[in-house]
């Protein structure tokens, strides 16, 4: 089963057989009793991978700039979702709508991959001179003692 879904594996396998003898996801949905949006994330899925939805698939996989640029710009054309994601076997129609709503938010910026980790050089210390480090605790302790002497302040006037 799918980690995020509220379906069962037996639910989600019922849903597939009612959705082959063309029952519609609603319909199915009540016979189960289980949320509609859930089966027709399902259904959409059926519909672009046939029984394949019902497999995980083992790794996420990642899309190039000019991949999601080309779906996006052929969306805003008028293909639909459900086309593009078919043709450019994409796991579901979601993908297609949330890149074109990036896109509209942010550009094509937006659709850039993202750097994972921390950037480079964070992660070495810093080499300073004694000098600067002195200086640093200097500016540290004098802030500390601003504070301290704010707080007996208002302590005296009865605020803390």
């Amino acid at each position: 089963m799918r980690t995020l879904s509220s379906l069962t594996e037996s639910q989600r396998e019922q849903l597939v057989e009612f959705f082959e003898s063309r029952l519609a996801y609603t319909a199915a949905a009540n016979r189960l009793n289980v949320g509609r949006g859930a089966a027709k994330k399902l259904y959409d899925r059926w519909r672009l991978h046939g029984r394949l939805c019902l497999m995980e698939k083992p790794t996420k996989t990642s899309y190039s700039f000019e991949i999601k640029k080309e779906v996006v710009d052929r969306f805003h054309a008028g293909a639909t979702a459900m086309e593009l994601a078919a043709e450019y076997e994409l796991s579901s129609t979601n993908l297609v709508k949330s890149w074109a709503h990036k896109w509209r938010e942010g550009g094509d910026e937006a659709l850039q991959p993202k750097l994972k980790g921390r950037p480079k050089g964070s992660s070495k210390p810093e080499h300073l001179s004694e000098e600067e480090k002195l200086r640093r605790e200097n500016k540290r302790l004098l802030a500390e003692v601003a504070y301290l002497k704010k707080l007996r302040d208002l302590r005296e006037q009865g605020h803390a």
